[in-house]
């Protein structure tokens, strides 16, 4: 036995020097526990094998079920703790909700209030405001963070995934602690730390064709900052047929783009520029070319923002109008874009 336990230190320790994730390693010592007690399943008493790691299986076997409900018992204990976190921005009285504010929120939002922009009737707009985030990964955890920051009343998220080590390098809103948890409970967990005067609606799911449209029309304003194609034209079909602002943001390796899509307003939808998706192999995903650490926040944050702009009517939004942002060189670059005629999804038709 003692045998196993300085195989299971190895493992750790060659682990912690490769800076393996501490899942990974784990995974390694759950793997040499399950080698042993095969040995002990599928070899004779007395074999010399068994000899060195106990003899018996049933040590073995009660250990991995100890570790196992201890597993078990902190996954279930973090995600209580989560969605916990998550019904607490939703506490607050009802005639708060409908737009007065506490003298904490006074407080908290006096930086915006003394904005000519924003103003007190401007913050009164941003908690009214039901914004629905696709994606909390790079481009959506720092867009949730200054949306809730801002006040912005109701906040949607979906997102089908789970918070993973490789995620942690730029989509700052998960801390390792919630490696394993869905990033929607994650995501909602931070965004009552951050804000308890914000309701959260967390769905832990993918954004699909029989949901979308129902999803959106609770929605104000969709922000979309999504890795894949097919959900990137569901967003677009389904908010310009529904007459919403789909603020869209995408990035590559050092650069990031930003757009607002908002045919019912003159603009074009994301499918007059983009009529098809490219080829897979012209458009790798993040996992296949990488991307710099620090990009997704500056372009979420310009996402946050231009929705903020949005709400409160301030300044003038990115509304027929491509913005490019190469960190690489420290440039930034806006085009001026048009609306297809020939667009199956909005026939370039202004209202």
């Amino acid at each position: 036995m003692l045998l196993v336990v300085v195989l299971a230190g190895a493992l750790w320790g060659l682990g912690a020097v490769l800076g393996t994730p501490a899942r990974l390693r784990w995974g390694m010592i759950g793997c040499l526990w399950a080698g042993v007690v095969a040995l002990h399943l599928g070899l004779p008493e007395g074999h010399t094998l068994r000899l060195a790691t106990g003899e018996s299986a049933a040590p073995w076997l009660l250990l991995g079920g100890f570790a196992a409900l201890g597993l078990g018992y902190g996954r279930v204990l973090g995600w209580l703790r989560a969605r916990a976190a998550a019904r607490g921005a939703a506490r607050e009285p009802a005639t708060q909700q409908r737009g007065s504010f506490s003298d904490a929120e006074l407080e908290r939002y006096a930086r915006h209030i003394v904005l000519h922009e924003v103003g007190g009737p401007g913050q009164k707009k941003l908690k009214a405001a039901r914004v629905l985030v696709i994606g909390a990964g790079g481009l959506g955890s720092p867009a949730l963070m200054y949306l809730a920051a801002a006040g912005v009343g109701t906040i949607g998220i979906i997102d089908d995934d789970v918070v993973d080590a490789s995620n942690l390098q730029r989509q700052v809103i998960h801390p390792e602690a919630n490696i394993g948890l869905p990033k929607v409970q994650s995501a909602a967990a931070a965004i009552a730390a951050q804000n308890p005067h914000v309701t959260v609606q967390p769905y832990h799911r993918r954004l699909t064709e029989e949901i979308a449209a129902d999803l959106f029309a609770e929605y104000d304003i969709i922000l979309e900052g999504v890795d894949n194609f097919e959900t990137r034209y569901l967003a677009n079909r389904t908010a310009a047929a529904l007459g919403r602002p789909l603020v869209s943001g995408a990035l590559t390796q050092w650069e990031g783009q930003l757009n607002i899509f908002d045919p019912a307003r003159g603009t074009p939808c994301y499918e007059c520029i983009f009529e098809r998706a490219p080829e897979a192999h012209l458009a790798p995903s993040c996992a296949e070319a990488g991307v710099m650490g620090a990009l997704p926040g500056v372009i979420g944050a310009m996402m946050a923002g231009e929705t903020i702009k949005l709400i409160t009517g301030a300044g003038t939004p990115l509304h027929g109008e491509m913005l490019i942002y190469d960190a690489l060189h420290a440039d930034a670059r806006k085009f001026k874009l048009t609306p297809r005629a020939d667009c199956r999804v909005c026939g370039g038709k202004k209202d």
